[in-house]
């Protein structure tokens, strides 16, 4: 009986490769039909790996047993063992008459629902409404735990949106002390919890797993070098945050943008007090001052640990996820423009798209695919319904437009909205950055390299000669106490004014 199950898992894996070459082979129109494909090739690959483990398992033969099957075979009379096992299976069918026979060559074609019957897929309920079978993010569970958050800053649906994944300053308020508290740790969990779930249901192809393990690795470099923005041993330390360095003093929560200032703080009775106060909690200023080692070795850091890990994942997340994420923004500004009964016409629309979708039993395969396929002769880009968008749209946006950046690569946009759009975006903003350019305000409409960093040095070069030029005024004084530039006192002298 060996040997049979041998031959049946090769069949299986053999049926497991036809169907997954059959479903690469398609091309659904509908994101649905899409996901729907990409989550039964997850579960057959997840089939493929079980079963040859269980193959694996049979040829390495650890008990010996397939090996006493083949010499039994091979050596003894063939008959016998043929009736040997043929008496093993009528008795194991007496025991068990109704039992079903697995037909491979039925069990992974892809199952056409008859005329009247409902189609029913595998991702059906794996999204919620807004999420549209993972077009979109729905925070809004999310959003209400943050929210209830003891001292943040309120934002708007649309606000957290931009800034769920910042946890500094100035977006995020929420001071280091509240960060401990087991409410701000589930709120963490829950939304890497969410981010998690959502690319697994949206990409169930890729090997989420290894990008996880790069995450966890990033992670420890730079909590072990001292590098986790928002969680460093320092006191005082620059927060790196956009605008310049400032110097974050960690007893008062509260950061200096003067070094001078900074110090005479140190000696103020408040930063005193809140010293004490520290101390007091068992969290004194000396405890920063310890090495690493040391520190990493109590519980209050273990946790302040675990906190920064769930923040890193989350920014990196929302990183690997930045597409869906803007997409979400421009849907939730596009309903919120919306009538009651606009939304209620899109909904109606949507479900009557995914019943004329569905295929019926009575069709065949030819006239399926001829009813799904899309007219599109001057490639149209697609709008929310799958379907080609007007040509005088087209032609009033200008999408046939290319405009072309170097700072971000050679990237090219079509539309001038698009165009326009992208010198806010993160793409442009860090191409600028890797040309030394901090101030990105200033080159909007520039998209080659090279007049980038001649506008740059201009910039710069004007900043030293005008600190240069303050430096080098000569201070006059009148009778009256006045206090003037040098040539301003000599013209009013000349009109006698003073």
């Amino acid at each position: 009986m060996i040997l049979e199950e041998q031959r049946f898992l090769h069949e299986d894996l053999e049926r497991l490769e036809q169907a997954i070459s059959d479903r690469v082979a398609e091309d659904p129109r509908q994101a649905r039909e899409r996901l729907n494909r990409d989550h039964q090739i997850a579960g057959f690959l997840d089939r493929i790996q079980d079963q040859s483990k269980r193959l694996l398992d049979i040829y390495q033969d650890a008990e010996g047993s397939r090996s006493k099957e083949i010499q039994s075979i091979s050596t003894g009379e063939p008959l016998k063992e043929f009736y040997s096992q043929l008496r093993d299976i009528k008795s194991f069918h007496q025991k068990y008459p109704n039992e079903p026979v697995e037909n491979l060559e039925r069990a992974y074609k892809k199952k056409v629902p008859t005329e009247g019957e409902p189609s029913i897929s595998e991702v059906d309920n794996m999204f919620t409404g807004e999420e549209a079978f993972g077009r979109f993010f729905d925070l809004t569970t999310i959003h209400e735990l943050y929210l209830n958050l003891p001292g943040i800053k309120r934002l708007t649906y649309l606000q957290y949106l931009d800034a769920f994944d910042t946890f500094t300053p100035p977006l995020c308020n929420v001071k280091r002390p509240d960060k401990m508290t087991d409410q701000y740790f589930n709120y963490v969990g829950q939304l890497v919890g969410y981010l998690e779930g959502f690319m697994k249901r949206t990409k169930p192809l890729e090997n989420l797993e290894k990008l996880f393990a790069t995450f966890d690795e990033d992670f420890t470099k730079a909590w072990n070098s001292n590098e986790v923005k928002g969680w460093n041993l320092e006191v005082g330390a620059p927060s790196n945050e956009p605008g310049g360095d400032v110097i974050w003093c960690a007893d008062c929560e509260k950061e200096f943008k003067n070094e001078n200032v900074y110090k005479s703080h140190l000696t103020g009775k408040k930063h005193i007090r809140a010293v004490e106060l520290r101390q007091a909690r068992g969290t004194e200023n000396s405890e920063r001052a310890n090495s690493s080692a040391n520190r990493g070795t109590s519980t209050l850091r273990f946790k302040e640990r675990a906190i920064a890990d769930r923040e890193f994942r989350v920014k990196r997340l929302a990183a690997a996820m930045s597409q869906e994420r803007g997409d979400t923004r421009v849907n939730i500004e596009r309903r919120q423009g919306m009538t009651e009964r606009e939304r209620q016409m899109e909904l109606d629309a949507l479900f009557a798209e995914s019943a004329a979708a569905a295929p019926q039993g009575g069709e065949s395969d030819s006239e399926s695919d001829g009813d799904e396929k899309i007219y599109n002769p001057l490639k149209l880009p697609l709008a929310w319904d799958g379907k080609p968008i007007p040509f005088w749209l087209y032609k009033l946006h200008g999408l046939g437009v290319e405009f072309r950046c170097e700072v971000c690569g050679n990237y090219v946009y079509m539309g001038r909205r698009a165009f326009d759009k992208h010198f806010n975006e993160a793409r442009h903003i860090y191409g600028l950055k890797c040309l030394g350019i901090t101030n990105t305000t200033l080159f909007r409409e520039i998209t080659n390299i090279a007049d980038a960093e001649k506008l740059w040095e201009k910039i710069t070069r004007d900043k030293k000669k005008n600190k240069t030029d303050e430096s080098s005024v000569v201070q006059m004084e009148d009778a009256e106490g006045n206090v003037m530039p040098e040539k301003v006192y000599y013209d009013l002298q000349k009109q006698g004014l003073l």
